[in-house]
């Protein structure tokens, strides 16, 4: 199920299957017997595990002929974890892409099967990249399935010297720090877009930043977070090394505009704070 506690709204999979007759089982506890016994009557030859946010037991994962296969979206060793999507985004990686690895006990440590990397754009935000490595991860996914007796023998290890991790994100990572960098925030706005999207407050009121660009300018002495320019580049916020120009936000409660569109409804000039 999606939306994590906001009531059960099926996945595309779920509806898929549906349409197709094929069963799906949706357990409450998957490490329960219950839940181990009905996986266990299938006698399944491999199991295929993506974007699933439980640890599965080793039982679990030992129930298939060839065991279980990951897709992880990133170039593991590198963020491992809960938020590679966003994490690329908020490093400034030039590059991502997708690991297909077989599962054992420890946190996205498997063997490598399979991996393809992407590029990052200048505008990619969390949405489109989890888009386009959703696509590969289907393609990668399919491959390893299609000869999981070849990529089970050239896998390799994991580099471990070279691991990194991300942590799951939630609400409160989105709030902006304007001591940062202008550009650092600039990626953060677009890594946490559409979720949970950057924010600030100016008078008690939560305002969203959507699109932003960043110009660095040591010769700002304003303290950070202070509006110190509207003009055609946008909304100019002082930041840690310089100024984020916002072109796109949101105030609490109504939907994004483009900043000209925003100032006619809240004006802003110089020498406000966020």
């Amino acid at each position: 199920d999606m939306g994590r506690g906001k009531g059960k709204t099926h996945t595309p999979v779920y509806d898929l299957a549906n349409t197709k007759g094929i069963p799906v089982f949706q357990p409450e506890k998957v490490n329960s017997k219950d839940s181990i016994d009905y996986m266990k009557g299938y006698a399944p030859d491999l199991l295929v595990v993506a974007a699933y946010g439980h640890i599965l037991s080793r039982e679990i994962l030992e129930l298939g002929k060839y065991g279980a296969i990951n897709v992880h979206a990133s170039l593991l060793p590198k963020y491992r974890g809960a938020s590679p999507i966003q994490s690329a985004i908020l490093e400034g990686e030039r590059v991502t892409g997708v690991t297909i690895m077989r599962m054992d006990a420890g946190l996205d440590t498997g063997d490598i099967l399979l991996q393809e990397e992407i590029e990052i754009s200048p505008e990619e935000t969390g949405g489109s990249l989890f888009e386009r490595l959703s696509i590969l991860g289907g393609s990668l996914a399919s491959a390893a399935i299609g000869d999981i007796e070849g990529y089970e023998e050239s896998a390799h290890k994991q580099d471990e010297s070279q691991a990194t991790f991300t942590r799951l994100i939630d609400k409160a990572r989105g709030r902006v720090d304007f001591s940062k960098s202008a550009s650092s925030i600039e990626r953060m706005i677009r890594a946490f877009d559409p979720w949970p999207g950057a924010f600030s407050y100016l008078d008690g009121k939560m305002i969203k930043f959507w699109r932003a660009a960043a110009e660095r300018d040591e010769s700002v002495e304003a303290a950070h977070g202070t509006i110190i320019s509207i003009d055609e580049r946008g909304i100019g916020i002082a930041a840690g090394d310089g100024i984020l120009f916002v072109k796109e936000l949101q105030m609490e409660g109504r939907k994004r505009m483009g900043f000209s569109e925003f100032l006619r409804g809240k004006p802003l000039k110089a020498g406000m704070s966020f």
